[in-house]
């Protein structure tokens, strides 16, 4: 059991620090990649000025560094259709560019209740999408996804902790403090977490509200890795900074 002041201490030092790179750390036997960011320093991206989806690493870290944005990690958005769409609501700079998607359906995404994670001028949040729009504070960034994992510190009431259903898998959560905490399994994991358990991850890095984004071909990318090959997504959640002028 990985010991839970260990974890507290790790919370409190990762205030974000110049350039951001996830740690990797084992909790409970599974291997993680953690980030936890400001909210300010998160952007949701789906296309670029053209209306084109970017589907890849390497285009949209070129899209972001053309807006002159210093990209330092970029993780795959939430689940999506054939051809790159969102499965559900996607806002990009301040532009609803795919509506919410209150239907019923099969798989992870429509396991109900499912969320919405999105960045307003209040902060980031973590909320059902029944709940979708929350408040009068316009949104900036959001994108949909499923099941949720946490909301008001409740675990999804589908999960349970003995599944056998053990999966990579990648999320986002909103940290008591309005921190964005991103985790993502490693691929070399000894072994892989069930809802429940991913749920419970989030929970212990401080957050009582989290999304579920996507599950096996999800990829986290930082550094070198950002402009290599890799899958094709949907939507792309970004951490950036202040791109350094030229000198």
């Amino acid at each position: 059991m990985f010991a839970k002041w260990t974890l507290s201490l790790w919370i409190l030092v990762m205030v974000m620090p110049l350039t951001a790179k996830p740690e990797r750390k084992e909790v409970d036997g599974i291997t993680y990649h953690l980030l936890r960011v400001p909210a300010a320093s998160v952007r949701v991206i789906w296309k670029d000025n053209a209306g084109k989806p970017l589907r890849t690493f390497p285009a949209t870290t070129k899209f972001l560094e053309s807006k002159g944005e210093d990209v330092q990690v970029l993780m795959n958005g939430g689940i999506f259709e054939p051809g790159g769409i969102p499965s559900g609501l996607l806002v990009q700079d301040g532009s609803t560019l795919h509506p919410v998607n209150r239907r019923p359906g099969k798989g992870n995404f429509y396991l109900m209740p499912n969320g919405i994670f999105q960045i307003t001028a209040k902060g980031a949040s973590v909320i059902r999408t029944d709940e979708y729009p929350l408040g009068n504070a316009a949104v900036t960034y959001a994108v949909q996804s499923g099941p949720l994992l946490l909301r008001k510190g409740k675990v999804h009431p589908a999960f349970n902790a003995p599944s056998t259903s053990r999966l990579h898998r990648n999320g986002v959560g909103v940290a008591r403090n309005g921190d964005v905490v991103f985790a993502m399994t490693d691929f070399h994991s000894a072994k892989f977490p069930n809802l429940f358990e991913f749920a419970g991850l989030f929970r212990q890095l401080g957050c009582d509200d989290a999304l579920f984004l996507d599950g096996d071909i999800s990829q986290m990318r930082w550094g070198d890795g950002l402009k290599k090959p890799g899958n094709r997504f949907g939507s792309f959640i970004a951490v950036v900074g202040e791109a350094t002028p030229d000198e």
